[in-house]
């Protein structure tokens, strides 16, 4: 075998290994690559108690109790299944119940989410585009359609 074609297996194997590689991960994080989980897929994933991900939807109309200092309790949807949520902390100033909220956290062993930020943009027009899309397969999306 020539210097060339050496170097031309030697090429092949490491792509051929590199691609091998890169599978594996995408393969292994399929789960993990999701910016936010809805209700209903946190049901169907079942997933489960103290492992972290984040948590989007709607807050549910009615919802929403405030406890002493910062506490807060609600709920969030995609109009087909709720998980209630708890947070310590302030709220951003456009957070109300109907709102497209995204939150991080923990789902506690009494399936309350256990959040420790709440997500929400500036523009008082805003749904997360995941949560917009969500609810247009669902026939209940409200909002302009800007896309």
């Amino acid at each position: 075998m020539t210097r060339k074609q050496r170097r031309g297996v030697l090429i092949g194997v490491c792509l051929a290994v590199l691609g091998v590689a890169v599978g594996l991960v995408l393969l292994a994080l399929d789960d993990s690559i999701v910016f936010f989980y809805s209700p209903s897929d946190v049901a169907e994933k079942q997933i489960g108690p103290g492992q972290r991900f984040r948590l989007g939807g709607l807050v549910e109309e009615g919802t929403v109790k405030r406890g002493q200092g910062t506490f807060v309790e609600f709920a969030i949807t995609d109009t087909a299944k709720s998980i209630s949520v708890t947070y310590t902390g302030l709220l951003p100033d456009l957070f109300r119940e109907g709102q497209g909220v995204i939150t991080e956290g923990k789902l506690g062993s009494n399936g309350v989410f256990v959040a420790d930020n709440v997500l929400a943009k500036h523009d008082e027009n805003y749904m997360p585009p995941e949560v917009a899309e969500s609810l247009k397969k669902q026939g209940v999306w409200r909002g302009n359609d800007k896309k």
